[in-house]
């Protein structure tokens, strides 16, 4: 289905996938160790709130400029994770296996396991060159480096013919690194934020998130997509027909490889922090004690229970979420439509937190979770359906409008219901959160929320070609269990039909684990909202 999803879980709007999409951003939007709360906190203790009208003006215009280099620094961030979205959909048009997709779905899970080294980032730094600096600028200079040289690299990992196929395992790799460095580029974008704005304009650094990862994820993905595909340029931006698009990927790359580079010097050289020592400093007690955090938050039995719990939950979801999108490129739909579909979306997305919050913020949250899983379970069922009407509606190469809106339609539903879960979750992590430790309480909690997507959405991929049937027509005697059975069936005159798609199948299986779970443990997790708030709170020796 289109892209863009949930603010703060929407870490690159994946076309096939817009759970995927708020998984990232979640992360990316929630990042705050306590080292960054302490210091948010230690500047506005500091603050001088007696200033001058012209004192005001100063800051306000200090704060203007910062806050354009963050929407800035934050668009970049978001380049990279938006041309990782697209290569699925890429692959998907070259006729690589499901398998293959899940694979490269590993791509998307940095952000959600940042929380690894993100106490690192906080702690470890050059006091001379500045605390952010020292790991955004090298970071920044690496993707850079890494645009240009894979321009060079990735039409030929990307081929695909009668002889070869993409190299996913190299792609793998490549954009796996890619978001590595976008999500440590985040750790550091997020702490300069707090100290980069004054107290009365500290809170523009969200918006400048949002706002720069969600056009940042749109130039990456959706304008490339768009200016990638000659038949999208031939049909809207030209008069007279060509074989290719506007740009090329290798082109793309090499733009926003300059552009890094260029950036990256520029803030290196005007952009300045507070000085310090000369040698690199390293707060061990901040790490340490962020560490046993975590694992003094991990130990407490009613977290644990809630992480099993939400693990597992968001099963049901992993076909309709992560393999939809893929089946209706497979099915002919062009990619680069699916992507424009997120844009009438964006009015929507905005929307809805702000709606549902007012069901989430009372004591109860989860019952929102709760009522609204099998209402996303029922999208599940609709999505299978829009996909088996796909090829029903085709007319030739090209689909009617009203196909389009169709889909349109059932994307804004399935927003309701995944904006729903999304809200009601994040609302009881923040009402559960230990208010000593909230920054590395909250970060967990949204990693696990984030891993509750990634491995189930990994296993869906990797689930559909085991799942689906062919059967050799016009030779018997052949089978088509595997690539080699199909090119010898190919070679004996016959050819695959698909008998059983796996597709369907395991929608009706997740479908059924989904219902299964909402029914055994959906009490059961809606029960963990009357705990005491005792029961999540750490007893840590000081």
């Amino acid at each position: 289905m289109p892209s863009s999803d949930i603010p703060k879980e929407r870490s690159r709007q994946r076309i096939q996938n817009p759970i995927e999409v708020w998984r990232m951003q979640n992360d990316v939007w929630n990042h705050e160790t306590n080292l960054e709360i302490d210091e948010s906190k230690n500047l506005l203790e500091d603050y001088n709130s007696g200033l001058s009208e012209s004192e005001h003006k100063i800051v306000l215009k200090n704060d203007f400029n910062n806050s354009l280099l963050l929407l800035f620094l934050y668009i970049l961030q978001g380049i990279p994770l938006g041309l990782a979205g697209s290569i699925p959909l890429i692959l998907q048009s070259k006729n690589v296996s499901y398998s293959d997709q899940a694979i490269y779905s590993f791509v998307f899970w940095p952000f959600s396991l940042k929380l690894l080294w993100a106490p690192l980032v906080d702690a470890a730094y050059f006091p001379n060159f500045g605390r952010r600096k020292s790991w955004l600028v090298p970071t920044q200079y690496f993707l850079g480096i890494f645009m240009l040289c894979l321009s060079f690299e990735v039409d030929a990992l990307l081929k695909s013919d009668e002889h070869t196929s993409p190299n996913i395992v190299k792609l793998t790799v490549v954009f796996f690194i890619f978001g590595f460095l976008a999500a440590t580029q985040d750790i550091a974008v997020d702490g300069w934020a707090l100290t980069m704005l004054s107290k009365e304009n500290v809170g523009l650094a969200s918006t400048c998130n949002s706002v720069g990862q969600t056009a940042g994820y749109f130039l990456g993905n959706v304008l490339f997509l768009a200016l990638e595909s000659a038949e999208f340029c031939n049909t809207y931006l030209r008069s007279q027909s060509q074989p290719t698009g506007i740009i090329t990927l290798s082109g793309f790359l090499v733009f926003w490889g300059i552009v890094f580079m260029v950036s990256t010097t520029l803030v290196m050289i005007f952009k300045k922090e507070n000085l310090g020592q000369t040698s690199l400093h390293v707060s061990q007690q901040g790490i340490k004690e962020t560490y046993k955090s975590l694992i003094c938050i991990v130990k407490l039995p009613a977290v644990l229970s809630f992480c099993i719990m939400l693990l597992t939950a968001k099963i049901g979801f992993s076909a309709a979420d992560e393999v939809t999108g893929l089946k209706l490129v497979e099915f002919g739909v062009p990619k680069e439509q699916l992507a424009i579909l997120a844009v009438p979306m964006v009015p929507l997305q905005i929307l809805l937190p702000f709606v549902i919050s007012k069901y989430t913020a009372g004591r109860k949250p989860l019952d929102v979770f709760y009522w609204a899983m099998p209402f996303r379970l029922f999208m599940g069922i609709i999505f299978a359906l829009v996909v088996f009407w796909t090829p029903m509606v085709k007319q030739g190469t090209e689909f009617p409008v009203y196909y389009y809106g169709v889909l349109l339609f059932s994307y804004a539903l399935h927003q309701v219901t995944v904006y729903s879960i999304y809200v009601a979750i994040m609302a009881f992590n923040a009402k559960i959160s230990d208010p000593s430790i909230g920054g590395t309480y909250m970060t967990l909690l949204n990693t696990i929320s984030n891993l509750a997507g990634n491995w189930p959405a990994t296993l869906a991929l990797w689930m559909v070609d085991p799942l689906t049937i062919k059967k050799c027509i016009g030779a018997p005697e052949q089978s088509c269990r595997s690539a080699i059975d199909s090119e010898l069936c190919a070679k004996s005159g016959g050819s695959c039909s698909v008998t059983t798609d796996g597709y369907y199948v395991e929608s009706a299986l997740c479908i059924c684990i989904g219902l299964a779970w909402w029914l055994h443990y959906g009490n059961k997790f809606r029960n963990l909202q009357d705990e005491h708030p005792s029961t999540w709170q750490c007893k840590r020796n000081n």
